[in-house]
């Protein structure tokens, strides 16, 4: 992967702009620009070690080609062996480099929120949408991440109608973005006496959490009622108007949280949601407005789309992204979804590589 020198001279002069800005006093009072401004320049510097990394090697590639025809058989021979080394060695540093050179997502660091809603099949999809919500139970425990829950709706047999919940740790977006979209069912439901497969469904969608300065939310663009809250069949939770719900009037969002016993602790967490929706939104603007809508398959996060099919009497999940059949079924639903999220980042990457080389011809 070769980089012209303007590119390369680009790179080095926005690494020492970088340098000055960390140390202006007005970056200094804003620690998320400190974040923003120190990945940028962790990003351009392995690039720019990768190509100097990648110079010295073809350099001592093309004096070991040479010395194999010396009149010295000893060094001769050395050269020899060196050679096919260094090749192997040039062709994975210009892969790593193509690698780094891959744009990266702008969301991948941040933690985000979780929307699982029950679909197709009454009860057997809130049963379902339980058991999508304790697969990502067990992988979060799997990942050391932290969870959060913000308000859930059961239904009477205990499965969930909806469960909002947070997922906070290292690279949470990058993973877990890949799990939006409709998520299908096909089993032998309890309260079927004959026997037959039923084909249920739930939707989950992944939002990447928003920081309050990243979105300006105004109070008098907000309606704000507080309930009782309840549990399933209409069984008070607590005696107090605790629960909380807000209206976003502008854009007619809702949200609701009642998870909490302080009717603060529920406002903080409905405000958290509503601004991850907003910025969900106003990144699809920008998107859309580049042209820049993600039309494969791969991580689309479009809600409508049949993303995984888990079949009980097969014992096998399907991606339908990327044909990808597994028969783990028990061991994915118990949390250990990195047999199927690694091979759609594989997926991605190979098509965001093929873009890079493209563009680079």
């Amino acid at each position: 992967m070769n980089l012209r020198k303007d590119d390369l001279r680009t790179m080095k002069q926005r690494v020492e702009d970088i340098d000055r800005e960390l140390c202006s006093p007005e970056t200094l009072k804003n620690p998320s620009l400190i974040r923003s401004l120190t990945e940028e320049r962790a990003s351009l510097s392995r690039i720019l070690g990768a190509v100097e990394e990648l110079r010295e090697t073809e350099a001592s590639l093309e004096e070991m080609r040479m010395f194999q025809d010396d009149e010295d058989r000893e060094l001769a021979e050395m050269a020899a062996q060196e050679v096919p080394q260094l090749e192997g060695r040039m062709e994975a540093l210009e892969h790593r480099l193509k690698m780094l050179l891959i744009p990266s997502d702008p969301n991948d660091r941040r933690d985000v929120i979780v929307e699982i809603r029950s679909g197709t099949g009454g009860e057997e999809a809130a049963l379902f949408a339980a058991d999508v919500y304790r697969m990502y139970t067990g992988y979060a425990q799997k990942k050391e991440w932290r969870l959060e829950v913000f308000s859930s709706s059961e239904s009477e047999r205990g499965g969930f109608k909806e469960v909002t919940f947070a997922l906070r740790g290292e690279g949470v977006y990058s993973r877990m973005k890949f799990e939006a979209g409709v998520h299908r069912v096909q089993r032998v439901p309890e309260t079927e006496t004959s026997g037959r497969i039923h084909t249920s469904a739930c939707t989950v969608a992944i939002l990447p959490e928003a920081e309050e300065v990243e979105v300006d939310i105004s109070p008098d663009d907000l309606r704000v009622d507080v309930f009782r809250s309840s549990g399933p069949g209409g069984q008070s939770v607590n005696t107090t108007d605790s629960a909380v719900r807000i209206t976003h009037i502008p854009t007619g969002l809702v949200v609701s949280c009642q998870d909490e016993k302080s009717q603060h602790k529920n406002r903080a967490k409905a405000m958290s949601v509503l601004r991850s929706r907003l910025l969900a939104i106003a990144q699809e603007e920008e998107q859309a407005k580049r042209a820049e809508v993600r039309k494969s398959m791969v991580g689309s996060g479009d809600r409508s789309a049949k993303i995984r099919t888990y079949n009980f009497p097969q014992g096998r999940v399907t991606d339908h992204r990327i044909h990808l059949t597994l028969h783990s079924l028990r061991d994915i639903l118990g949390g250990d979804l990195d047999q199927v999220i690694d091979p759609l980042i594989e997926a991605e990457q190979e098509r965001l590589l093929a873009e890079v080389s493209s563009a680079g011809e």
